[in-house]
């Protein structure tokens, strides 16, 4: 399901890719596949320092065509106007603070933009959503959104709305997908569109009209692109709009 590349290497898209953090360890780190799914599609993939200096996060911007804002940590609720309930996990307010920036940057440059899991949190949030902070004890359901080990396979489906970005890429009415969530969307940000719904009713894929490339979903594409058409077709149609 790789997409050939035409022309010559200097015009392959370099794509920023959101770093993850260890509480534990205490480290920053990266799941292999956000990097292989890019890579393997014909895109250059780099590892942005988790930094909240903006000279600094300026001139990663700067170098990069996409980016990726990959799974991870809750998100802080103060991003959406609520206090932090008990059931809420732990955040990452350098990530909060890091992510915030870059996403208005892109938003108001029109960069390409392509969310993850908490990505797609985080883009209802800052677009003046609000979030479920717990879907087991918020919005109780007989879907599995916390699966076990291999996450390389569908778990529960989304319905595909017609007429939307996500139908256009991939062409499918309905498609499986894996889950490693406990947060979703609860309040649509109104200048987000739906492009696909659970079996229990949770928004699981967005787009922003009027921009160029700004979709996220709430699956985990980088575990399924390898044996999914359609999940490696999201990924391509990333980075086909950050390619110059």
């Amino acid at each position: 399901y790789i997409i050939p590349f035409k022309g010559d290497d200097t015009m392959k898209p370099i794509i920023g890719v959101i770093p993850l953090w260890d509480d534990e360890k205490e480290s920053i780190w990266m799941l292999p596949d956000y990097m292989n799914v890019l890579e393997d599609n014909n895109a250059i993939p780099i590892m942005f320092p988790l930094s909240t200096d903006k000279t600094n996060l300026d001139r990663c911007y700067d170098m990069v065509d996409g980016i990726l804002f990959t799974g991870g940590h809750d998100i802080n609720p103060k991003l959406y106007n609520q206090e932090k309930k008990e059931v809420c996990g732990v955040q990452c307010d350098k990530r909060d603070e890091m992510e915030s920036y870059l996403f208005k940057k892109a938003i108001k440059d029109d960069k390409p933009i392509l969310g993850i899991c908490r990505g797609i949190q985080l883009f209802n949030a800052l677009l003046g959503g609000t979030l479920y902070q717990d879907l087991p004890t918020e919005h109780s359901s007989e879907i599995k959104h916390t699966m076990i080990k291999p996450y390389n396979r569908g778990i529960h489906s989304v319905d595909i709305l017609k007429s939307t970005p996500l139908y256009k890429i991939i062409e499918v009415d309905k498609l499986s997908v894996n889950s490693y969530h406990h947060q979703a969307i609860k309040d649509l940000a109104p200048s987000l569109v739906a492009n696909a719904i659970s079996e229990d009713g949770l928004i699981e894929a967005i787009s922003m009209p009027n921009k160029k490339f700004v979709m996220a979903v709430q699956w985990h594409p980088e575990f399924l692109w390898k044996n999914s058409k359609e999940n490696n077709l999201i990924i391509a149609e990333f980075i086909k709009y950050a390619t110059k």
